[in-house]
């Protein structure tokens, strides 16, 4: 029995081994996680408030790679439902949060206003907030996703979401649209279609 015993040990050492093992790794992963997450690129721009320049990619429920395609994540960033794009820009802290219509609408007016606003039809400011215009906000056309996972116009638009709702099923969006080389301000954005993000404070 004394010989049965010597060997169960190692076995339940080396169990508690793997298990704290996973453990460290679960908490440098989050560690990872938390960094990458206060290291987002931002910019004051012309309207006074600190907007982040990049769009956000980071994995959480109800966000999406366009295509379900990893590199697609790395060069547009993440598509995130309208609840899912509040929530991830609440979770950085400091203040960062998603931007409401008027926030983007002030923004825009400052670059010659969208379409609506201007009298170049909201080509001036698609210019200037498109990659690489010259405001550095550094807008991408990384498409859309439908609710029901349909993917669509990956480098023929850019959607993005503002924390304002229209009603229960739909909110405003913002949308840089390459074939008028205009930027618009959109209502009617499903709630659960997903879109690009960026977070402001």
């Amino acid at each position: 029995m004394r010989g049965l015993q010597l060997e169960i040990n190692p076995i339940r050492i080396c169990i508690y081994s793997i298990a704290l093992g996973i453990a460290i790794g679960s908490l440098s992963f989050a560690q990872n996680q938390k960094d990458s997450r206060t290291t987002y690129p931002s910019k004051k721009m012309a309207d006074g408030k600190q907007w982040m320049t990049q769009n956000l990619n980071i994995k959480t429920n109800h966000s999406y790679c366009y295509g379900d395609a990893e590199k697609n994540c790395l060069q547009y960033g993440r598509l995130y439902t309208w609840a899912s794009a509040q929530q991830v820009c609440q979770s950085l802290g400091n203040g960062w949060r998603l931007p409401t219509d008027d926030d983007w609408r002030q923004l825009a007016k400052h670059y010659g206003g969208v379409s609506a606003d201007s009298e170049d039809k909201g080509k001036a400011a698609y210019k200037a907030l498109l990659s690489p215009g010259s405001s550095g906000f550094n807008a991408v056309l990384g498409g859309g996703r439908s609710p029901n996972g349909q993917y669509a116009r990956l480098e023929a638009h850019g959607f993005y979401w503002t924390s304002t709702d229209i009603d229960p099923a739909t909110g405003w969006t913002y949308n840089f649209g390459k074939g008028g080389q205009a930027l618009h301000r959109q209502d009617g954005g499903e709630k659960e279609s997903a879109f690009s993000v960026r977070c402001i404070r």
